[in-house]
């Protein structure tokens, strides 16, 4: 067992979700990749087997350039220690997570920076029951690549894996999507506008949507290994809301480069965020009898609106660290079905474990189809409180409350708030970013407010 000496000097891989970083930089090396692998190989290992299974890991990723190494470097380290790798190539994370549990597989790998940019890359693991691993299982990954001498610990050259392609997940995928509409209704005479981002859904996000008979305008379809997320899916909406506008679509659908959010937008160009998701969904669902303990959890940036509505509603919302990690632990904790991020991770816990931009949106159509309301009908069941959000990139991550001047000048803010609107600040747990959130009745005032927060924090923390 490592000292704790050891362990608190020890480099972080594992952050708010998963490993990532700059391809080609630690942590995303071809060599550390390789590591990860053999330490996940060794702690899957070391579990029980399942009578006459041999140990299996599926592998899937995203269109970055980079995925060809890092997928590459996992299988090796993998096969090192005795595991079989099936690799799906490009499929959405929640796909990864779905398909590795229906093939009985020990762990599932996404190799995916989710919405970042193609430079960026990492690794996300799921457990056999489709759910990312817990953080006993990343420490344990971690001291192995940081401690061990994992070559000692090789399988014989007799007991080596092997690495396959399979040419069914996307089909896989494609059925379980679909198997979340409700089977009485049907997509037909329905026009969307779809924007796959140039990203892992590219393939079978347009399928889900046609074969339930929908008219699918698809853009963001067309990914070149750098092209994923670059001003197309969730992170830029702006341009779905134009292609629904000049085909007159009925709604628009914008996925995330690994498709595990969505945005949506409705028949008049305006953008319906996942907090207003959530609010459509958790509305019809307590209609139907169907909302857990009447219960959504999200985090602490969804907009306060959400929390009126729902309260409105008869219904309560548990808001966690900002995470979908975080949302899942509540929802599994407490039993709850629906959670989600305002960023579009939208858990449905009655059919995926993890966010699902494709199920998200198919649960939203399924209310527009059930109650034969237009998504602008169900859009404005929520009004947003006036909200700022400015991200800013900093040099280095130093405890908030440890900044001279920074808990003075907070409660200065929040006095002049007059108990009408609330601060959050925290740091990104995928980038150097420090996010700043201010919401209030007066937009102007709120902007004013987080200028200051925002400039004095990189005033400190460096740009």
């Amino acid at each position: 067992m490592a000292s704790s000496t050891a362990a608190s000097s020890r480099k972080k891989l594992f952050g708010t979700d998963g490993i990532r970083g700059t391809a080609n930089r630690f942590p995303m090396t071809p060599d550390i990749a390789l590591k990860v692998g053999q330490a996940l190989g060794y702690v899957l290992k070391s579990q029980p087997i399942r009578k006459g299974l041999k140990r299996t890991v599926l592998i899937g990723k995203d269109t970055r350039l980079s995925g060809y190494m890092i997928e590459q470097a996992m299988a090796s380290g993998l096969n090192s220690m005795g595991v079989r790798v099936l690799l799906t190539g490009p499929l959405p994370t929640p796909g990864i997570g779905f398909v590795a549990q229906n093939m009985r597989a020990d762990a599932g790998v996404v190799i995916s920076a989710s919405h970042n940019a193609y430079q960026d890359n990492g690794i996300k693991i799921f457990g056999s029951d489709g759910f990312k691993i817990d953080a006993t299982m990343e420490d344990e990954i971690e001291r192995l690549v940081f401690e061990e001498d994992l070559a000692s610990l090789l399988e014989d050259p007799d007991g080596v894996g092997r690495t396959r392609r399979i040419d069914d997940a996307d089909g896989r995928y494609i059925v379980y999507a679909k198997n979340t509409f409700p089977l009485n209704l049907s997509l037909e005479g329905m026009r969307i506008v779809l924007d796959c981002a140039n990203g892992a859904a590219y393939k079978v996000a347009p399928a889900v949507f046609e074969e339930l008979g929908a008219e699918v305008m698809v853009i963001g379809n067309e990914p070149n290994g750098r092209n994923i997320n670059d001003k197309v899916g969730a992170l830029f909406p702006t341009r779905t809301c134009d292609e629904v506008l000049k085909f007159r679509a009925d709604v628009g659908i914008s996925l995330d480069g690994d498709a595990d959010r969505v945005i949506m937008v409705d028949e008049r160009g305006r953008i319906v965020n996942g907090d207003h998701i959530l609010a459509i969904s958790a509305l019809h669902k307590k209609n139907e009898k169907k909302l857990v303990r009447d219960t959504v959890v999200a985090t602490e940036m969804s907009n306060v609106g959400l929390e009126i509505c729902l309260a409105a509603n008869g219904i309560k919302l548990v808001r966690t660290d900002v995470g979908d990690k975080y949302i899942v632990e509540e929802m599994r904790k407490n039993g709850y079905n629906l959670g989600g991020e305002q960023s579009g991770h939208i858990i449905c816990m009655d059919h995926s474990t993890t966010g699902d931009g494709a199920v998200a949106a198919l649960d939203v159509l399924s209310v527009m189809r059930s109650t034969g309301r237009k998504l602008s009908e169900l859009n404005d069941v929520m009004v947003d409180v006036p909200q700022v959000l400015i991200n800013s990139r900093v040099k280095q991550k130093t405890e908030l409350t440890t900044i001279p001047g920074y808990n003075e000048m907070m409660q200065k803010v929040q006095d002049r708030l007059k108990g009408r609107g609330r601060i959050f600040v925290r740091y990104s747990g995928t980038e150097p970013v420090v996010r700043v959130l201010v919401e209030g009745p007066d937009k102007r005032l709120i902007s004013t407010f987080a200028e200051e927060i925002s400039s004095f924090l990189v005033s400190q923390l460096g740009k």
